[in-house]
């Protein structure tokens, strides 16, 4: 039945149009607290800005235009990532288009996205940039190999425009034009698509795309790295004669964590036309195997000049991201009968859906028996309500961090949010608090909150004194009786 409903890319992608519209009205109908990337979008769309720290800018300001448009709301949020995933897959299998012949194969690879936890799950649990990179890389894939295959003035300003994004998206994205043309340069016909003159505009576009924030970066290269890095490098394990030994294990356990749930489904699916594929091969196939093996290459040298030692799977996302449409030209190019195989793979497919969107619900609503509790579980808009009642509404809110002042903004959407590090100087910090001030920060432990000290020394360095400081703790949206999460806040007027 699947194989006859997603006989084709067009149909496939009603499937999916179907699948995100889900994940929409689920992210709706769960609280509408944020989690630390959806808070972080909802305080920065207060701005537009060429850079607003370790991560590129391309979500941000794409938040910006919505939030403008139709202000900030869980609507807000979730409409553009799950339209960017949908445009991800869509691109994805115009790229498998361009390298399987068979209709029913290219729908399959497209659908294929879904056996990668990290496109399917961790997507939608929590995360923003990395939605962004993974439409980038499905739209590069696609210009990259029509490029290849029948190229054009469109083909290489798809390639354009899929860099420029990329870069602005994560900057592990720049390794992506240059692991292209690494693996290209072997092949003599393909090495003349380098020479080709429609190269130029397609270069001058993604300059077009990224030179706003690389005029930003050239002045803040501390600011953008330093968060990556941080995650990559910890300082317990400074001291280690050889940190990169840890590294390089765990981009082995990220590749296995990345790429172990696909291969089984595909073996299992295929079986003995698995067994078989994998020694089959063409010019194709090769491509993709150096795209991947220069990628990896160039990880390991990273974490061999850094001494990284942490390596996450979403970081391999624009590496690893082609092999679905690897394991399928292989299988195409052994020549077997791949109906018994294609019919139970895509049988699987709606399952892994409903299993993406019961997870998705669970792990809020089951928090309880879980024993964990997400940040969907804090109960912001009681807080909100709690801290404003019976008030009038504050002129301006400032918050301990974007986690705090995000999930605020969402509750008190006319209310301008600033943080103690954010705005940087030269943008106002919104004195048109000509009225009452609230502050607010989280609490050390589930039951209190009494103001940090870092809070109460920027306060007094900008002339603000607390009139009156308060501390709530309020029970977890489905938690258990007696859980709770600490929020404290002040209000106070200017001196």
């Amino acid at each position: 039945m699947m194989q006859r409903f997603c006989g084709t890319i067009g149909s496939a992608s009603m499937l999916l149009a179907g699948y995100f519209l889900l994940n929409i009205l689920l992210r709706a109908a769960l609280p509408h607290s944020l989690e630390l990337d959806e808070a972080e979008q909802t305080f920065y769309a207060q701005y537009l800005l060429a850079g607003y720290g370790p991560q590129p800018p391309f979500y941000n300001w794409m938040q910006y235009a919505v939030d403008a448009v139709a202000g900030p709301s869980i609507w807000a949020l979730s409409i553009p990532k799950n339209v960017l995933l949908f445009l991800c897959y869509l691109f994805y299998g115009f790229a498998a288009r361009e390298m399987l012949k068979d209709r029913t194969l290219q729908a399959a690879a497209m659908l294929a996205l879904i056996t990668l936890p990290q496109v399917s799950y961790m997507a939608q649990q929590d995360l923003t940039h990395t939605v962004a990179l993974l439409f980038a890389t499905s739209l590069f894939l696609f210009g990259f190999f029509r490029t290849l295959e029948r190229p054009s003035l469109l083909s290489y300003l798809i390639l354009g425009i899929a860099t420029g994004v990329g870069i602005i998206a994560k900057y592990n994205f720049a390794l992506m034009p240059l692991i292209a043309v690494a693996a290209v340069i072997p092949d003599r016909e393909w090495r003349q698509r380098l020479l080709d003159w429609r190269i130029l505009p397609a270069f001058a576009i993604a300059l077009a795309i990224t030179l706003p924030h690389l005029h930003w970066l050239y002045g803040n290269v501390e600011l953008a790295s330093h968060g990556t890095l941080s995650k990559m490098i910890d300082s317990r394990e400074a001291s280690d004669l050889f940190p990169a030994g840890k590294g390089l294990l765990s981009l082995l356990i990220a590749i296995i964590a990345f790429a172990a749930l696909p291969i089984a489904i595909f073996a299992a699916a295929f079986r003995r036309d698995f067994i078989h594929a994998l020694s089959a091969g063409d010019c194709w196939t090769r491509l993709m195997e150096r795209m991947i093996v220069i990628s990896l290459i160039a990880v390991v040298a990273v974490i061999l000049v850094t001494g990284a030692t942490h390596i996450r799977e979403r970081w391999l996302d624009p590496f690893l991201l082609i092999l679905p449409i690897y394991i399928f030209r292989k299988l195409e190019v052994a020549g077997a009968d791949l109906s018994l195989g294609l019919k139970r793979f895509l049988n699987v497919v709606p399952v892994l859906m409903a299993l993406v969107l019961i997870a998705l619900a669970a792990r809020v609503i089951g928090a309880e028996f879980i024993g964990s509790y997400t940040k969907l579980n804090v109960p912001f808009a009681d807080f909100a309500k709690a801290m404003t009642d019976n008030r009038q509404p504050p002129a301006l809110i400032i918050a301990s961090d974007r986690y705090v002042g995000g999930n605020l903004r969402l509750q008190l959407p006319d209310v301008p949010v600033i943080i103690s590090g954010f705005p940087n100087p030269g943008i106002a910090m919104n004195a048109a608090a000509a009225g009452p001030i609230l502050v607010a920060w989280r609490g050390p432990n589930p039951k209190e909150a009494p103001m940090p000290p870092e809070i109460s020394t920027w306060l007094k360095q900008n002339g603000l004194e607390p009139d009156a400081i308060g501390s709530l703790a309020l029970p977890y949206h489905f938690g258990k009786s007696g859980d709770t999460y600490a929020l404290g806040f002040a209000w106070l007027e200017r001196k």
